[in-house]
C-alpha cells in the first residue's frame, strides 16, 4: 500500500502562482511513477505532469508546459507541482497518483490522494 497525501491547494488570481506537495508513505514508494492529474467540475480527469521518485524524465501535458514544473525531494518522500501563469482554466481539484509506470490514463493508477483544491479567480 502507498499513502498519498496532497497539499497547498487555494485560491489564488490569474496570473499568480501556488505549489503543490503530494507526501507518500508505505511500502516501497519510491519505486513508483508519480503522476498529477486534475478535475474540473463536469470533465473528465486530465493528466497534468509525470515523473518517477527515484528521479528521470518529466512529463507534461500540453496544456501546461512551461508554467508548471514537477519535482521531488526524495528525502522527504515529496512530490511537488510548482504553478505559475495561473488562468481561470485551470481551475480544479488535483490529485497526485502513484503507479508502476508513467502514463497519462488515469487508469493505470492505483493510488491516489484526497485531491487538494486549486480555484483560479479572473
Amino acid at each position: 500500500q502507498v499513502q498519498l497525501v496532497e497539499s497547498g491547494g487555494g485560491l489564488v488570481q490569474a496570473g499568480g502562482s501556488l505549489r503543490l506537495s503530494c507526501a507518500a508513505s508505505g511500502r516501497t514508494a519510491s519505486s513508483y511513477a508519480v503522476g498529477w492529474f486534475r478535475q474540473a467540475p463536469g470533465k473528465e480527469r486530465e493528466f497534468v505532469a509525470g515523473t518517477f521518485w527515484r528521479g528521470g524524465a518529466t512529463y507534461y501535458a500540453d496544456s501546461v508546459k512551461g508554467r508548471f514544473t514537477i519535482s521531488r525531494d526524495n528525502a522527504k518522500n515529496t512530490v511537488y507541482l510548482q504553478m505559475n501563469s495561473l488562468t481561470p482554466e485551470d481551475t480544479a481539484v488535483y490529485y497526485c497518483a502513484a503507479a508502476n509506470k508513467i502514463s497519462s490514463s488515469s487508469s493505470a493508477y492505483d493510488y491516489w490522494g484526497q485531491g487538494t483544491q486549486v480555484t483560479v479567480s479572473s
